[in-house]
């Protein structure tokens, strides 16, 4: 099985954020603050192609999209699971086996070989695994330029995204998500910048959706 160390790719906030379900804003948000960086950062981030990110960066993305969005995990606890992740490994979100107890990660201690709580290392008994591999996320890079036309403006579910949520068929972008901006006062233009692979056709679908969902 290839190693995804043997992976070199470089991926764009555009190309991040359609494989990830996150937002540029978020994106830019997290790297701003010092939550998520990527691997490949220029000093001066007002320049074009300033965040370039890698391989590791969206399997990471995405673990961190899952905790957050189907196990409500809040974001200052990831922040203190990030501090804690290095010491353990260099590979950080992505190598070590991760489980999720009360909205509290837990992880397995390579040094015990027992679970314990990423933040506060208190041991536990086994947990809801946490499964985010490596094989689906080659596949949806393998997959990133080849959305087919039937699939804009149409909607379909995606497991890595809030228990089964709606997306815009053949990305990773939750219905929701596009809801929110909307009800916060970005055109649809707004929310194309935020997910540069959509289509208006796409934002009006996922409005209208939404619409009828909040009706039903």
């Amino acid at each position: 099985m290839e190693d995804s160390a043997s992976i070199i790719s470089a991926f764009t906030e555009e190309q991040v954020a359609r494989l990830t379900g996150l937002s540029i804003g978020r994106l830019r948000y997290w790297d701003r603050t010092g939550f998520f960086v990527p691997s490949y950062a220029s000093e001066n981030r007002r320049v074009p192609y300033s965040r370039i990110y890698s391989f590791k960066d969206i399997a990471s993305l995405r673990t961190i999209s899952v905790l957050r969005n189907q196990h409500n995990v809040s974001l200052q606890h990831l922040r203190d699971v990030a501090k804690e992740l290095p010491r353990l490994s260099d590979e950080g979100w992505t190598k070590i086996a991760l489980y999720v107890l009360g909205k509290r990660v837990v992880l397995h201690d390579p040094e015990t070989g027992q679970l314990r709580e990423a933040v506060g290392g208190q041991y536990t008994l086994p947990s809801v695994p946490l499964s985010v591999v490596f094989s689906d996320t080659r596949r949806d890079i393998a997959d990133l330029a080849k959305r087919p036309e039937y699939k804009v403006g149409q909607i379909s579910r995606n497991r890595y995204v809030g228990h089964n949520a709606p997306v815009i068929a053949g990305t990773r972008i939750p219905t929701a998500a596009i809801r929110r901006f909307s009800e916060a006062g970005y055109t649809i233009e707004q929310i194309i910048e935020e997910y540069p692979d959509l289509t208006p056709q796409d934002v009006e679908t996922a409005l209208e959706f939404e619409k009828r969902n909040a009706a039903a």
